[in-house]
Formats: structure tokens, sequence, C-alpha cells
């Protein structure tokens, strides 16, 4: 074993091997023998190619160069494709229209005019297909409706229109009936949703149509089960819990303190499935995710002994499950699970780069008190590397990780991104402000009215806690986020002088902006966690107080980004330059919010270690692409 200083240690993670073979996995679905998903490849410009295993057999890519699996509905997507039988259909990139994967190949359903589909489930008894259509066609901002498609005639009819967003179509088995969900500005969907019901008539149109629930609360991913009962989701008792309509009236039926949901960015998100008498359902407490089976009757949670902390789109049918699961010492895989044994197969992991136990850092749960005598949550990940110690009594630099949404939540599981700084000798800090999801609706209502304030207060006390416990150098604490976490940063960066540096990934500077320039789905966000003053949003946008920032700044952002203008970002940066901050600016065409590419993943890993090395004064091990800092750093 080696000594040297924390930070710079040579890595067994170079950033090629982090991207080059890193796949997004997502969608899982089971069809009869069959069993599907999408994989995003970096390799391939971030292309979404359609996966098909049979059982016992290998896998098959169902879409040729050119196709990509992909929607964009509310921009960040979700609920791309349907398959059954023989049926598929799927929402194609490119150009936005549906196509029909038969044995003559690809058939393009609709036209491309300006619509955009999500949601897609066959519908029983009719060569139709049910989903969410966002026409941008229309003057003002899109409209949004729930159409049926004609798979033989391309022809579209509209099931129900008048609330600003929709989601979820789900038919019965015999196709008489269809629930699903629709809200209004100025709710999110994890704010106040309604649980809508209609009967399908013999004309295909919808009859009888009516709210069976919901209202102030926030409701989510109907199923029918097999006896005729309509089973959501509802955080009505201030937790996601399972919940069912018997015909008359709803009934809650776990009454975990627990979440059985999370935030539904993507359309298509599933965390529970319905098997005979029980319900497998993914539950979250403390942040730690875990599969459970919840009994119909009384509603009673038993886990099952699983190594995975994070489940993501859970199905389940003839006795096998399917989800994307992570563990802490195993990345993202696709998982099959046998219902009666309890074994797990992977079918698919996101990478084969294979790390020693000597070199993962696993997450150590820690909470500490913040404002207002509350209590804030975090996951820490201390320096690891088989072959590297530090000298005696020196502490680690500790990067500080804001997480996105900001209505989401840090997860406890492998992620090569987080090994790479680790295995480099930094700490890093996955932080749960307040605001976060996974701990009730009451915390993840605490940043309303206080973005900007509560969550960057929670970052700074994260830091500050870690360093007092002896677990990093308090003063060489640095912060990093992407989109709502670049806004924490930015905030973070003018209000306190807690960290040397800071990096923002396609990160908010003026709110002013983002009100009048963002998409539908968020148009109204930032006045629920702000408020509607707009002298409020310019007293909690960076950019107007670039002059309290004094410590350097990277900037990371997509050109084709349509939830965060590249201007946020130029017009930071160029503000800082103007007042003589050290600034490194990276701009990547073709990428939208959040990057895809493998290139630019690379590039933009390697880009901030370079910038937080110079920051800190920190020597890297291997040679890393110069990134342009102006002014020149003292």
């Amino acid at each position: 074993m080696k000594h040297a200083a924390y930070g710079s240690w040579l890595s067994p993670l170079a950033s090629d091997r982090v991207v080059a073979q890193s796949l997004r996995l997502s969608e899982p679905r089971l069809d009869g023998d069959r069993s599907y998903w999408i994989e995003g490849r970096p390799s391939e410009g971030g292309r979404c190619v359609l996966v098909r295993r049979e059982v016992g057999g290998g896998c098959a890519d169902l879409l040729p160069p050119g196709y990509s699996a992909r929607t964009r509905v509310n921009e960040y997507g979700g609920g791309a494709y349907a398959a059954r039988g023989e049926r598929l259909c799927f929402s194609n990139d490119p150009d936005g229209c549906l196509y029909a994967l038969e044995t003559g190949g690809l058939r393009r359903v609709t036209v491309p005019d300006g619509r955009r589909f999500a949601d897609l489930v066959f519908e029983p008894g009719r060569p139709r297909v049910l989903c969410v259509c966002e026409d941008h066609g229309v003057s003002g901002e899109p409209m949004t409706t729930l159409v049926a498609i004609d798979l033989r005639e391309g022809g579209m009819q509209t099931f129900a229109r008048g609330a600003d967003f929709y989601a979820t179509p789900t038919p019965n088995p015999n196709g008489g009936l269809v629930a699903w969900i629709e809200w209004q500005h100025p709710n999110m969907p994890w704010d106040a949703t309604r649980l809508m019901l209609a009967r399908v008539g013999e004309d295909g149109r919808l009859h009888d149509v009516r709210r069976i629930a919901g209202e102030g609360e926030s409701i989510q991913q109907p199923a029918w089960h097999t006896d005729g009962t309509l089973w959501f989701i509802s955080d009505r008792d201030g937790w996601w819990n399972l919940w069912r309509w018997n015909g008359a009236q709803a009934e809650q039926v776990t009454r975990a303190r627990a979440e059985l949901a999370g935030a539904p960015w993507v359309s298509g998100s599933v965390s529970y499935a319905l098997s005979g008498g029980e319900v497998l359902c993914a539950v979250t407490r403390d942040g730690r995710k875990q599969l459970a089976r919840a009994r119909l009757d009384d509603g009673r949670l038993d886990p099952l002994d699983l190594p995975y902390t994070d489940i993501e789109s859970l199905r389940v049918e003839r006795g096998r499950g399917i989800f994307v699961g992570t563990s802490e010492r195993r990345p993202r895989a696709v998982v099959e699970l046998d219902l009666a044994s309890g074994a797990c197969r992977e079918l698919r992991a996101s990478s084969d780069v294979a790390l020693d136990d000597g070199d993962i850092a696993t997450p150590e749960a820690v909470s500490f008190g913040t404002g207002d005598g509350e209590t804030a949550h975090a996951f820490y990940y201390a320096p690891r590397n088989k072959a590297f110690a530090a000298p005696d009594g020196e502490r680690p630099p500790v990067i500080v990780k804001c997480h996105g949404g900001p209505t989401s939540c840090a997860v406890p599981a492998l992620d090569l991104r987080t090994q790479y700084w680790t295995t480099r000798g930094f700490a890093l800090l996955d932080v749960n402000y307040r605001g976060s999801t996974g701990y009730g609706r009451a915390y993840r209502e605490r940043l309303y009215g206080g973005w900007g304030v509560v969550d960057v207060e929670d970052c700074v006390r994260a830091a500050q806690y870690v360093a007092q416990a002896g677990k990093a150098d308090g003063a060489r604490a640095l912060i990093t986020g992407s989109s709502s976490g670049g806004y924490t940063v930015l905030c973070a960066l003018v209000h306190h002088d807690a960290f040397r540096g800071g990096a923002s990934h396609y990160g908010i500077g003026d709110l002013s902006l983002l009100v009048s320039d963002t998409h539908k789905f968020e148009s109204r966000y930032t006045q629920r966690l702000v408020g509607d003053d707009p002298a409020v949003w310019r007293e909690r946008s960076p950019l107007h107080h670039a002059e309290r920032i004094r410590v350097p700044v990277i900037f990371l952002q997509g050109l084709e980004d349509k939830v965060v203008p590249p201007e946020q970002s130029q017009q930071m940066a160029a503000a800082l330059r103007a007042r003589g901050v050290p600034v490194a600016y990276l701009e990547f065409a073709g990428e939208g919010h959040g990057f895809r590419r493998a290139e630019t993943l690379r590039r933009a890993l390697d880009a901030e270690l370079y910038f937080h090395a110079c920051v800190l004064g920190i020597a890297p091990a291997e040679p890393l692409e110069p990134v342009v800092i102006e002014p020149p750093l003292p």
C-alpha cells in the first residue's frame, strides 16, 4: 500500500471505464416468456435500444440504427413502448412518431406533426394503443390529452381532454373500463392529482366519466386486480401507501410510515405489482429501498431478503418479477425474480466494469441537525482504494452533492461516478435535504417557499457535520449539483463561505428567466418552490448576487437543454468573469437536460476533476485534458 495525499490516488476507474459501457437501463416489461427493457447507450450517442430476451435464451436488439425508443413528453419522457404477444409499439425519438414493430419490420403509425406520445398501453379487445398525447402544434403551451390510436389505420381518437396533464391510462383486463391520472396547474404530480374512471363504449369512446379519488392528495399508479378492484397509491395519510377502489369507495391497504412510491418525474413509473393474493412493492424507509410483500387482507409488509437498495420499474407476471435494481456493491441491472423461491438473476448489467471490494466505497447513512430544530439526511462515502492510504492525520476533501429535482432523492446504491471520486481519495456526501422524497409528504413539502434557502442550509450543515465528526477536511469542501442541484450550488456560494469551489451542471441562475422560458411540466413549479413575488425571485436568483461569489466555479451545459436553457449558465459564467472570479465553462452540442453521450460524460467527469484539483492544489495521479479557467487561478 502506497501513502499519498487524498485526492491524488491512482484510481482503477478511468473516466472511459466509467462511461463507455455504462448503460441506462429502464422500463423492464414481462410478456409471457419474454422480457423487454430499454438500454440507453452512451457509446451510440445516447440512443435508446429496445431489447428482448426469451426465457433461457439470449438478448436481441429490436431496433435498427437510426431508431431510438424514447419519448419527450413533459421533457423527461417515460412509458415509451408497449409489448403484448406479437405486437409491439414504441415512440421513436428522432421524429416523435409511434411505430409498430411487426413480422414484416417497422411500420410508422403516426405522422411527424408536433405530437409526442407516452404511457403506451394496448387496449384489450381492440387493435389500439392508449397513451398520453402532448401536442406542440398548438399556440401557447402544448395541449395534453389522452388518446386512442388505431394501429391498423393510424386514426386517433381523443379519450379525455380539459386537464392540464394526464398520465397512466389503465384499461381493465376485459377492456370495459379505463382509469387514469390527471392534474391541473400549478400542481406537480406529487402535489395533487385525481384518479378518474370511465366506461369504454362499443363506439370506443368514454362514457360515465367520474373522479373516484383525489384532489388534495398525490395519487399515482392505478392497476387492476383480477378480482375487479382498482388499486392505486396515495399519500392521503402523509405517506405514499397502497389503496384500492372496491366499486363504491376507496379503502386504505397499507399504513406504513414509509414510501411505496417516489416522485413521478418520468411517465410509466411503477413501484408495486399485484400477484394473486399479495402485492410485491418497493418500500423506502430512511432513504433505502427494499422489496416487500404486502398482504391483500391486512396490508402487512413482509420484507424480502434481497441485496438491492434501489429498485425501479417493478413488474410481475406468471410467477416472475422484473425490475431495475442496484445494490451497494453491484451496478444497476435488469433483475428477474422467481416469486416462489425468491431467487434473483441479473439479465443485463448496466456496466461490465468489475471493482474489487477493497475499492468500493459503501454509503453510510448520516442524520444531522439543521434549521428550525429539524433533522436532515445524507449518505456519506469515504475515500477507498486498496492500493493507497493517506498520511497520518490527514482528512479528505469532501464533495457535497446536491441532487436534482429538487423533489427527488439521493439513493444509497453503487454509482461508478461516485466511485470515480472516492477511489481518487475524495469523500462524497450525497445530501437528502428537506424537500427530498423518501421521508414522507411533510418532509417533501418543507422546501415549498424555501427553495434556495432550506436546501442550501442543509447542504452547508451536512458539510459541517462530517467535518466535525472527523470524516472530512472542512477547509477543503466542494459542492456540486445538476439542474436544480446546480441552483443549490450557486445559492450556497452566494450566501455561505463553506466551500472552496463549486460545479454547476446545467444549473439555474435566474429564476425569472426560468419562469418565462421553461417547459410546460415545470412552468408553475418555481412559484410553488419560491412564491409568486418577482421581487423574491430576484432575491433568490444567484445571477443578481454574483458579486457575493468569491470562489471558482465550473459550469457544464448542454446546448439543446429545453428545461434549463443554456442562457442560464452562460449569463452566470459571464457575470462571475466580469468580477474577476475564476470560471470554467464547457458546453456540449447535441446534449439536452442530462448528458447521454459517452464523449460528453467522459469529458464532464475529467473536467470537473481537473478543476477541483486546481482549486485545491492537488496533483492528480493521471494526465487530464486541461480546462480553461478565466481569469486564471491565483
